[in-house]
């Protein structure tokens, strides 16, 4: 498999919200920036899509289903839902800006990269 460079996916147009956190992730040799999850091109850790702008404009990170359940109580995010109607469970859409993305994309990297496949 072709590693795909960070900040500059083949075949798309990084959105400019998620630029600071592609850029973030850019020199780990595990992550990858493209290809398609949920209908959005996203990061990606040993081949496992951890975060993405959603294609409704929502930043979305995969993160334990009781930290999502801790941020939606928190008023920081809601469950995320990619458009047939049915919340998923370890997936959040982060309510908050900036700098606050690059530190949750970080604990959904974490997260993932030490699930099991």
């Amino acid at each position: 498999m072709t590693r795909k460079t960070p900040g500059r996916p083949q075949g798309s147009r990084v959105d400019p919200r998620f630029q600071p956190v592609v850029a973030a992730f850019a020199k780990d040799q595990s992550v990858t920036h493209g290809g398609k999850g949920f209908g959005s091109s996203g990061l990606k850790v040993n081949g496992r899509l951890f975060a993405f702008v959603s294609s409704k404009g929502q930043f979305v990170v995969k993160l334990p289903k009781l930290r999502v359940e801790e941020l939606v109580r928190a008023g920081k995010a809601e469950h995320f839902d990619p458009g047939h109607g049915r919340r998923m469970k370890e997936w959040a859409a982060i309510e908050s800006a900036g700098g606050d993305r690059i530190e949750f994309a970080r604990e959904a990297h974490r997260f993932v990269r030490g699930q099991e496949r």
